[in-house]
């Protein structure tokens, strides 16, 4: 199983949320450049970045520091958060982010995303669903669809994705654990790899995740806390 660190930038900082609450913002680095490399030195395989303003206004908002963040790291980046058209999904695949995660525009623009996948491959785009009490959350988790996840997991699938990254926001940057129920629910649907992300506190978790079949989990404030250890390469040496 592979831990995957995450950095959230807001306001050109690295922060994390609770439960996905722009209101309740702890700040981590206001240099979240180093704070990339720094996770990179300690031996993730791959970055996850979220453009939390731009999830929120609906358009690409960090985009210096995506840009700076890409060209300093030798790992993959994968980036969420604004992406709401292809020619953003062009832009960003174009100048050097591995691969793209969708939220928003899976459920508004549907027709955009088989489009991408058609463009770029199934390895490139990736859609993120965000959950809360089962129905799926858009716009930066501020508002609720009536879509539930296995509803679009269905949808999405049938256009060809095949990653999903499933957060449960009742749990993200609470540290009390992950979502094992859904998580073991979802990724039992035949021909997807599912991503787990948000609520994990502690090393246990992540055997717990591992046991029920999860091969990469995104991980955010136990690392920044220290919950969980920052030896990341250590840490996917001894989830294999």
């Amino acid at each position: 199983m592979e831990v995957i660190p995450a950095i959230d930038l807001k306001d050109g900082c690295c922060v994390r949320l609770v439960r996905g609450d722009y209101e309740q913002k702890t700040v981590y680095s206001r240099e979240p450049q180093e704070m990339a490399k720094y996770w990179q030195k300690q031996g993730a395989k791959t970055l996850h970045l979220v453009d939390l303003d731009g999830a929120k206004d609906g358009k690409p908002v960090n985009l210096e520091i995506i840009k700076e963040i890409t060209a300093l790291l030798d790992i993959p980046v994968q980036l969420g958060g604004g992406i709401r058209s292809l020619e953003t999904i062009d832009y960003y695949l174009q100048s050097g982010i591995h691969r793209v995660i969708l939220g928003t525009i899976a459920l508004e623009k549907p027709e955009v995303v088989r489009e991408a996948v058609e463009k770029y491959g199934p390895e490139k785009i990736v859609v993120g669903v965000d959950a809360r009490d089962g129905k799926v959350a858009v716009k930066g988790w501020l508002e609720d669809s009536q879509k539930t996840v296995e509803e679009l997991i269905a949808e999405m699938k049938e256009l060809g994705v095949r990653i999903f990254i499933y957060t449960d926001i009742s749990k993200d940057g609470t540290l009390t654990g992950p979502d094992l129920e859904g998580l073991k629910k979802y990724n039992a649907i035949e021909g997807i790899e599912l991503i787990a992300s948000g609520g994990v506190s502690s090393y246990e978790d992540l055997l717990e995740l591992r046991k029920i079949g999860i091969g990469s989990v995104i991980v955010g404030k136990a690392l920044y806390t220290g919950d969980l250890s920052n030896d990341l390469r250590k840490l996917n040496e001894n989830l294999r």
